[in-house]
């Protein structure tokens, strides 16, 4: 039997109570499957023990965690620790060390879920963000000049390396000849006349070894506006941090909400861990209420699924939310329902025994 150890960060707020349903899933493919089976082991990290110790994680946390097949995020924020220190010296501290270049971000209109489009076909809302996670805008680099001065400067530098950005581009255009689908690259080489001129031209580089890739690359601004007006013709798309950040959030709001948003972190060489969290925030308000919406959760339980190669059962997971949406009676209240977060992952789990049972 395969032992697959994970180490789970739950964070503040509705975190750990969205991670406990997606260990719900986890737990029922392995149930279901004598092959695999997880260990988890929890960690506290996050803003209260940056509250209470003044670091968001142990000084030795990132050789504690390079022991694990995958990291499990929940959320991470809570009012009085600044996000850019909760969001630095935790995710982007993890995504750097463990190089984990590949960020993957599903943009899908499932049945049943909610869309602000007027008369938009499921289908036309199916796309595959990959978005280079380890340098370019947030690579973090700067200055801070004459702080609080008359002539006070800020640099902020974004870095686009010739290894980051190929090796990004190299993997949407294997993903598209490998799904027989087109490849969007998206940009801004109109204004940013280094790094997306660069990217430009890596892109081409690159694009010259798959012919068979039905490719297209658009300004980011013309990409956003496109997204809404004409979806449909973004498959897999490719692009840098910061664009890859701004539109993916734009996805989810076309896709059924931020309740529905998950994202991978990977490391493809699996040299480290690779990390799998939902890409919504800490909701402090409704935390403890058990009425957070766990479904980006277990979505991006069910990435983990596929990473580790058990594609049945990452597909019945992503299954049994749509049939979940589509029933419409156990949802929580940011989805129109009643339900509590752990009603909706017992649901879950019910609708993933039956179809691997019945159907699978």
């Amino acid at each position: 039997m395969k032992k697959f150890n994970i180490a789970v960060i739950p964070g503040d707020g509705i975190g750990p109570e969205v991670i406990d349903e997606g260990i719900k899933v986890l737990n029922k493919a392995a149930e279901m499957d004598t092959s695999f089976q997880f260990s988890f082991t929890y960690f506290p990290w996050g803003c209260e023990f940056y509250l209470k110790n003044g670091k968001m994680m142990d000084p030795d946390a990132i050789q504690q965690l390079q022991e694990f097949d995958a990291i499990y995020l929940g959320a991470i924020g809570f009012p009085g620790v600044p996000d850019h220190i909760s969001l630095r010296d935790l995710l982007l501290n993890i995504r750097k060390n463990f190089d984990q270049y590949v960020n993957l971000r599903p943009v899908k209109l499932l049945k049943g879920a909610p869309s602000p489009l007027i008369s938009i076909a499921n289908e036309n809302i199916d796309m595959l963000f990959i978005r280079e996670n380890s340098e370019g805008e947030y690579a973090g680099e700067g200055n801070w000049l004459y702080k609080g001065k008359s002539h006070e400067v800020v640099l902020q530098n974004s870095v686009f390396s010739r290894k980051g950005t190929e090796r990004i581009i190299r993997m949407a255009f294997e993903t598209a000849k490998k799904e027989g689908r087109s490849l969007t690259s998206i940009s801004k080489a109109n204004a940013l006349n280094y790094s997306m001129v660069f990217w430009d031209e890596i892109f081409e580089e690159v694009k010259s070894e798959y012919p068979e890739v039905e490719t297209s690359s658009l300004l980011v601004d013309a990409a956003a506006m496109l997204m809404v007006k004409d979806p449909k013709r973004f498959e897999v798309v490719v692009t840098s941090n910061l664009f890859g950040d701004i539109l993916t959030d734009l996805g989810a709001a076309i896709a059924g909400g931020i309740g529905l948003a998950a994202g991978a972190n990977i490391n493809p060489e699996r040299k480290y861990p690779s990390m799998f969290e939902p890409v919504h925030g800490s909701a402090p308000d409704i935390a403890g209420k058990d009425i957070s919406n766990p479904l980006a959760s277990i979505w991006s339980a069910s990435q983990m699924l596929d990473f580790f190669g058990y594609k049945k059962y990452a597909q019945a997971a992503i299954d049994a939310i749509e049939t979940l949406l589509l029933e419409g009676q156990i949802l929580t209240p940011d989805m129109n329902g009643t339900s509590s977060t752990s009603e909706v992952g017992d649901r879950i789990v019910s609708i993933m025994e039956r179809m691997i049972s019945h159907s699978y």
